[in-house]
């Protein structure tokens, strides 16, 4: 049982080729929407009613199809994963997003497979050294891609986007690591619903406004981050931890600012230089050095 195991994990099925693409190109999108969706909401309470809303959803959609209902340990891993990844994760970065640059964020983010990397070694878990060649060469074009962007911010933005990052990275491991959710979609459901109760707790501990926004662009976004964001990639990146190596999985923090450049391109009709050009391609060749390593 345990070669045809790994034959599993080392074999990219379309299912995971797939959840890859949703993670590099939703998330790649995220960061932009999230700063139009704080222009109506409190971080922490538009975070909280984002993954409460999805869970909801999914969860709801589950018990419809007659999927078994979580155990009691399973709800209490999923509450612990949840306010790693989701209360100091998500909640991090929209908490940040107000007082740092976007450039800063996306450097801390870059930073994740490294810090994955870090933790696994906690549990005796030793990355390939094409695994961990592919993750610093990709960091390294991150790196060169935001040199320049007005990398600065705030105390506590800083201290929030260091709690977020390696909330993320803690919770990444644990749901690899012992501290099983629910059976798939169940599991995902019962995930954003424990961080989502998390970040309304944190919301009101912070006396943010709970007023629901009026603006049109406002809900737009909110609802891309509760449809796109939630419900479908981080299902998909769910999926990838539950059948890939963590630094595959989080492969989209390193894709994700090539994506940010690109909608930049198309979208906001923003001028690349010539570096920027070379950095995204320094970026996407870790990101090959990843695949290829895989396939060896």
């Amino acid at each position: 049982m345990q070669p045809q195991l790994l034959i599993e994990k080392k074999t990219l099925s379309p299912v995971i080729v797939s959840c890859l693409a949703v993670t590099w190109l939703v998330w790649g999108s995220t960061y932009l929407v999230i700063r139009f969706a704080l222009l109506g909401f409190a971080p922490y309470f538009m975070m909280a009613t984002r993954f409460l809303t999805a869970g909801a959803l999914l969860l709801a959609w589950q018990v419809a199809h007659r999927a078994p209902l979580p155990a009691a340990r399973e709800w209490r891993n999923a509450v612990i994963v949840g306010a790693l990844m989701l209360g100091g994760g998500m909640g991090g970065v929209a908490f940040a997003e107000q007082t740092i640059a976007s450039g800063l964020v996306v450097v801390f983010i870059a930073v994740m497979p490294l810090i994955l990397v870090l933790i696994n070694l906690l549990f005796g878990v030793r990355p390939a050294r094409s695994e961990l060649l592919a993750v610093l060469v990709g960091f390294g074009g991150v790196l060169m891609l935001t040199r320049g962007a007005g990398l600065h911010g705030s105390p506590a933005g800083l201290i929030a986007i260091t709690v977020g990052t390696f909330g993320w990275a803690a919770g990444s491991v644990l749901a690899q690591r012992g501290f099983a959710l629910a059976p798939g979609a169940t599991g995902f459901a019962t995930e954003m619903l424990g961080g989502g109760l998390v970040l309304l707790l944190i919301s009101a501990l912070r006396s943010e406004s709970w007023q629901w926004p009026t603006q049109t662009e406002v809900w737009l976004a909110w609802v891309y981050l509760v449809v796109f964001g939630s419900l479908i990639a981080f299902s998909a990146y769910m999926l990838l931890l539950a059948r890939t190596s963590s630094s595959l999985a989080s492969s989209y923090s390193l894709v994700n600012p090539v994506v940010g450049l690109l909608l930049g391109v198309y979208v906001g009709a923003e001028a690349v230089s010539a570096w920027e050009w070379c950095s995204a391609g320094i970026i996407l060749i870790g990101v090959v050095l990843l695949f290829a390593g895989r396939r060896r």
